[in-house]
C-alpha cells in the first residue's frame, strides 16, 4: 500500500492537534501538527510565539512533511500582505519545503471562486479586524461589510455554535449588497458543516479559514483539494500547486 504523503501542520494551541477538518476533507493525506502555544488573539499574542515558526517547520520537516502550513489566519495577516509572504519563504527556507499560510489558503480560495467583493464575518476584535481589512485589500478584495465576534482567547472561537455561523453570515451578507462571497475568517471557528447550508441560504460561495489552509496545503502534495460535499470551493477540480523548487530538509543539514 502506497504511503500518504505528509503535510505538517503548524497550529496554534500549545497542544499541537490536528485540526478535524483535515481528516475529515483529505482521508488519503496525512496529518501531523506542532504547537505554537498562543494564548491570546491579539497582535500582542502574535508577537509572543511567531518567532517559533520556522523552528516548527524545521521539526515537521526532520519527521518526514512533503509540505508544511502555518495555520491560523490572523497569525499571518496581522502584520500584512508583505509579512505573510516573508513567513512563507522562512518556512520554505528552514526546510527547503513547499509552504503555505491559512491566509494565502484564503485569499487562494476567494480568487478560486471568482469573488473581488466580499461580505466578512470572523472571530475576532476590532483591531485584527482592522488589520485583515488591509489584508485582503492589499490583495485586491473590496471589503463591503465586515463584522467580528469579538473573541480575543485562542479556543474560544471552537465553542461558537453553528447556528451563530449561519447568522453571522447572512447578516454580513445582508450588509453587503453585491458581495460576490462570504469570507468567515479565523481557524477555529468550526466552519466545515455550516458552509453548504450558508450557501444555499445566501446563494453566493463561501469560503472559511480551516478548510481553505487544507485545500491550500494539500496542494502542495500533488492532490487536487477537491472534497465534494462541503461547499463549492471543495467541489472543484483544480490542478495542484507547483511547489517552488528546493532542496531536501536533508539537503540543507550539516555533516
Amino acid at each position: 500500500m502506497a504511503t500518504r504523503p505528509l503535510v505538517g501542520l503548524i497550529v496554534p494551541p500549545a497542544e499541537g492537534a490536528v485540526p478535524e477538518e483535515g481528516p475529515r476533507l483529505y482521508p488519503d493525506i496525512e496529518f501531523r501538527a506542532r504547537g505554537l502555544g498562543l494564548e491570546r488573539l491579539t497582535p500582542a499574542g502574535y508577537d509572543a510565539v511567531i518567532d517559533r515558526v520556522s523552528e516548527l517547520a524545521r521539526t515537521l520537516a526532520a519527521e518526514g512533511a512533503r509540505a508544511v502550513a502555518l495555520m491560523g489566519t490572523s497569525l499571518s495577516f496581522y502584520r500584512g500582505a508583505a509579512f505573510n509572504e516573508r513567513l512563507i519563504a522562512t518556512m520554505r527556507e528552514a526546510t527547503g519545503l513547499p509552504a503555505t499560510t491559512m491566509s494565502t489558503g484564503v485569499v487562494e480560495g476567494l480568487r478560486a471562486v471568482g469573488a473581488r467583493r466580499v461580505a466578512v464575518g470572523t472571530a475576532y476584535i476590532d483591531e485584527v479586524n482592522r488589520r485583515l481589512a488591509a489584508f485582503l485589500a492589499d490583495h485586491g478584495f473590496e471589503v463591503l461589510a465586515l463584522e467580528g465576534l469579538g473573541i480575543d482567547v485562542v479556543g474560544g472561537p471552537r465553542t461558537v455554535p453553528p447556528e451563530a455561523l449561519l447568522d453571522l453570515g447572512q447578516r454580513v451578507l445582508r450588509h453587503a449588497p453585491g458581495a460576490e462571497a462570504i469570507l468567515l475568517s479565523c481557524g477555529g471557528l468550526r466552519t466545515l458543516d455550516v458552509t453548504v447550508p450558508l450557501e444555499q441560504a445566501c446563494g453566493v460561495p463561501v469560503v472559511s479559514s480551516t478548510p481553505a489552509a487544507f485545500w491550500a496545503a494539500v496542494r502542495l502534495v500533488g492532490h487536487t483539494g477537491r472534497a465534494p460535499g462541503y461547499g463549492r470551493l471543495l467541489a472543484m477540480d483544480r490542478p495542484p500547486l507547483s511547489p517552488v523548487p528546493t532542496a531536501r530538509y536533508s539537503e540543507l543539514q550539516p555533516g
